[in-house]
């Protein structure tokens, strides 16, 4: 069973993920071609930004460079079972990662390259943020689920997908 969807001290976790992200990353620019472009995206991210605490990462690739991507962080981290898998979109996850770290492949263009936006969106609308934070706060203590699938509606809302 999946925990429930609990916040922690933002602070705090925004240490822990940016000394990881700075590792990760590092690995990543090792793993991978010099192409790619890496950006921590997550509400750890986001200065003000409520968090469960995680460190969620997406590496941008080009299309024609997305599958030899994937084969290599495949070899690094394990495969995201609860999240689709495309031909322009894979989930990862470093399960011996402290936060805990989700990384998301994606192709440049490609109909999931949209992490990044949504975090620059928060990143320069005080009212947007404002209301991800309530989203978050009225899910805190909720079963994970239901915090993932109001979330998703938020940011396809956001980003004008709905």
């Amino acid at each position: 069973m999946e925990p429930s969807f609990e916040l922690v001290d933002s602070h705090i976790a925004r240490e822990k993920a940016d000394a990881l992200f700075e590792r990760v990353e590092a690995d990543l620019r090792t793993l991978l071609h010099e192409e790619v472009d890496i950006r921590h995206i997550g509400a750890t991210a986001i200065a003000g930004c409520l968090t469960k605490g995680d460190l969620d990462i997406v590496v941008r690739v080009s299309p024609e460079r997305f599958a030899e991507s994937e084969a290599a962080l495949a070899k690094r981290f394990s495969r995201n079972s609860g999240s689709v898998r495309t031909e322009s979109f894979s989930a990862f996850e470093g399960n011996d990662c402290h936060p805990h770290l989700g990384v998301q492949l994606v192709a440049i263009g490609g109909p999931h390259d949209f992490f990044h936006v949504f975090a620059e969106r928060l990143r320069s609308s005080p009212d947007l943020l404002q209301r991800y934070n309530a989203l978050k706060r009225a899910y805190n203590g909720a079963d994970m689920g239901s915090y993932r699938a109001a979330k998703d509606a938020f940011i396809e809302r956001t980003l004008g997908k709905q």
